[in-house]
């Protein structure tokens, strides 16, 4: 539980926007009630508000770490479809002057049976290029997500950490204090 979210809460309900009657709000009075959450707020441990601060920044770094794995992958995303496109229309290139050469040479079945073979063979050159170059595609994109998860893993390890540290033996669970 976030103890300062929970007297911010308080302050707000009880003396931002209490329901009553001038300074008495059922019964109570908004002044003593601001002055005790302010003592409340002075006599918690500096962990307990460095923890807070910690889960904040954790927080805010999580949320970093997700807008910057988005764009990468989009990023990634675009430049494997760029890639395949282009090896794509390189391949349709080489197909395209396979086939011109080919008709050139018709009149010859020795050579016909020639280009036919080196035209397979320079497709499926593109062929294998083209999934070669998806798979870096691929492999890069992965790469990525497995820094994300390092990443989304050490702040998940400093969370843990900082909750271990506020269950220890040192604090005492609210209600439980003498005054």
């Amino acid at each position: 539980m976030d103890i300062l979210r929970l007297l911010d809460e308080l302050n707000t309900l009880a003396v931002e926007r209490p329901q009553g009657v001038g300074p008495l709000v059922w019964g109570l009075n908004k002044d003593e009630i601001s002055m005790q959450i302010a003592k409340i707020r002075a006599s918690l441990p500096q962990e307990l508000k460095v923890a807070a601060s910690t889960v904040r920044e954790s927080e805010r770094i999580i949320g970093t770490a997700r807008e910057d794995a988005t764009s990468t992958l989009e990023s990634a995303r675009k430049e494997s479809e760029k890639i395949v496109a282009e090896a794509r229309k390189e391949a349709d290139r080489i197909l395209e002057e396979a086939r011109l050469q080919q008709e050139r040479m018709v009149a010859e079945s020795e050579i016909l049976k020639l280009s036919k073979a080196q035209a397979e063979e320079i497709r499926n050159a593109a062929d294998r290029d083209s999934i070669q170059v998806r798979r870096g595609a691929e492999k890069y994109a992965m790469d990525v997500l497995n820094q994300l998860e390092s990443v989304v893993g050490k702040v998940a390890t400093t969370i843990d950490r900082g909750k271990q540290e506020m269950q220890g033996p040192d604090l005492v669970p609210a209600g439980t204090r003498s005054n």
